[in-house]
């Protein structure tokens, strides 16, 4: 039996210790009713609770929910558009979410999947500063995707 401020109150039986409980006006909470005696303490169980609450919501407002942005590449793209899409991407990382690089493949494109993965790793090299690559470039049906993530904090 612990009493509401911590201190020991001794082994009792249940029926004397709700009766404690009662004359403080008080309820009487089992902390771990598989012991060998079960342990109970004295305590206001619905303050005990809106604390409870009120520390996870404090969690969760703390919490920041990773987004995924998109990043698309082209085939053919231009050295002035490739520094773009890998400012918008360092831009993305250093906010905190991950950064999906997709490149599609139209037609003929489709039989020069090296020339994709060679713009891939141009943008990972471009971007590792800042991000690593969570997922190496891959290619999906028509579309060739790499997953970056923000560099783990030192």
């Amino acid at each position: 039996m612990i009493g509401e401020d911590g201190e020991q109150l001794g082994v009792m039986s249940s029926r004397e210790a709700q009766k404690i409980a009662d004359e403080r006006e008080l309820d009487l909470v089992k902390i771990a009713p598989n012991a060998v005696p079960p342990v109970c303490r004295i305590m206001d169980y619905g303050k005990y609770r809106f604390e409870q609450a009120k520390r996870e919501k404090e969690a969760r407002k703390n919490q920041r929910v990773v987004e995924v942005k998109e990043v698309r590449l082209g085939l053919n793209i231009d050295v002035a558009d490739f520094q773009t899409k890998a400012r918008h991407a360092i831009r993305f990382v250093e906010g905190g979410d991950k950064v999906k690089v997709s490149i599609r493949f139209r037609g003929r494109e489709m039989g020069h999947p090296e020339i994709g993965q060679e713009i891939m790793q141009r943008f990972a090299e471009e971007v590792k500063e800042y991000a690593v690559v969570e997922k190496a470039a891959k290619m999906e049906g028509r579309h060739m995707l790499m997953f970056l993530a923000p560099k783990p904090a030192k």
